[in-house]
């Protein structure tokens, strides 16, 4: 399959998920996110607030704060189809810009330099053993990592995984993917 039978093919499972198990599997994922070293080493996380199809990171926000960790939210450029991490305090801080997407309010959040995130949850659609994945084809991830150095974790349902994936070379992989089913690479 290329790219976009993958998108569809994934969204499509995405949307007919139910409710049930979409909080069950997100709970059991967010909780071996937790017993990760690059998470309780993780002093800043870069994460998206996700809509309501997709595995629910509503608990890892919630968790970060608790923990004390700083949390920074993609705010999406699309003139330039370029990203940047904002600090957010609470959901307030939050705007619905498209699509059912939440970024934070620039005027109240404070940007978060690269080099000070130390792990970023890299969202998208279907993941491979070897870290590369398809997302939603916009590219802002691609071009964010290319000049990221800290750790990146993708949280993933099984479904949303397969062995091999086409990708580009600008295509940045993932270091580790983890389902309700465990962690790989």
């Amino acid at each position: 399959m290329n790219k976009s039978e993958w998108r569809k093919k994934i969204k499509q499972e995405l949307l007919h998920t139910s409710e049930e198990d979409r909080i069950t599997k997100s709970k059991a994922i967010s909780n071996q996110l937790f017993d990760t070293t690059e998470w309780r080493k993780a002093q800043s996380i870069g994460i998206t607030v996700s809509r309501k199809f997709e595995l629910d990171t509503a608990n890892i926000i919630k968790r970060a704060w608790e923990e004390g960790k700083k949390v920074g939210v993609p705010k999406c450029y699309s003139a330039d189809k370029q990203m940047e991490f904002r600090e957010i305090r609470s959901y307030e801080q939050l705007e619905n810009v498209y699509m059912d997407l939440y970024e934070p309010k620039k005027d109240e959040t404070p940007l978060i330099p690269s080099e000070q995130i130390d792990l970023i949850i890299v969202p998208g659609l279907v993941f491979d053993k070897t870290g590369y994945r398809i997302g939603y084809g916009g590219g802002y991830y691609d071009r964010y990592l290319y000049a990221y150095s800290g750790q990146k974790i993708s949280l993933a349902y099984t479904f949303q995984t397969t062995d091999k994936l086409p990708h580009e070379e600008f295509d940045i992989p993932v270091d580790q993917i983890i389902t309700e089913d465990g962690r790989f690479i």
